[in-house]
């Protein structure tokens, strides 16, 4: 049976931003069921320890608390959906978790951010007090199956070679820019085939 499938969207972005995805997954497999949630980040003001926390109310809203499922984060996503997986237990119900352009070690282009207006996107900083904790407890994904996909030319999460989580496979993708990752047929495709395996 296939599990469900969690998108996590990013920064300044909403859950339409996976339209192209959804299409392709949906020609490739009809039944499979996924969960597309809205998390209001406030322009970035939100920390992400606070929307994990959104995460897991309403994953366990929509799936109760022991369904398998399968998790994907795009850009900011990602680093929410590795907190919900690492401090809310979601390790325990995950199998696969892929994660796109997602500042897993940091971005320089947070450095300058302040906490005190952006705690959100502060949170994304190179060395933040939230990546530490997470680095420290990263033995906590390695029953999942984890895949990095990005491009080394992206100056959104940059430097782009460095938005790989610590554990599983990295790949890097034929485009050039951060929202080309989520909206450029090579990439969609490519993400669709990790994200229909088997």
């Amino acid at each position: 049976m296939t599990r469900p499938l969690v998108l996590l969207h990013g920064l300044w972005d909403t859950p339409r931003l996976f339209r192209r995805l959804e299409e392709e997954l949906l020609r490739r497999n009809p039944g499979l069921e996924w969960f597309a949630p809205h998390l209001p980040h406030r322009l970035g003001a939100v920390p992400i320890r606070e929307l994990a926390a959104q995460l897991a109310a309403l994953i366990e809203a929509r799936f109760g608390q022991t369904t398998s499922l399968d998790l994907f984060g795009f850009s900011m996503g990602g680093v929410i959906g590795r907190t919900w997986l690492q401090e809310h237990r979601g390790c325990q119900r995950t199998r696969r978790f892929v994660c796109l352009g997602s500042p897993q070690n940091g971005t320089l282009a947070a450095q300058l951010v302040p906490r005190r207006l952006l705690a959100g996107i502060a949170d994304m900083k190179v060395g933040s007090a939230l990546l530490r904790d997470l680095q420290r407890d990263q033995v906590l994904l390695a029953s999942l199956e984890c895949h990095s996909l990005f491009t080394p030319t992206d100056i959104t999460v940059f430097p782009g070679w460095r938005a790989v989580l610590p554990l599983g496979t990295r790949r890097a993708l034929p485009v050039f820019t951060h929202r080309q990752l989520i909206v450029h047929p090579r990439a969609v495709s490519a993400v669709a085939d990790v994200l229909l395996a088997p």
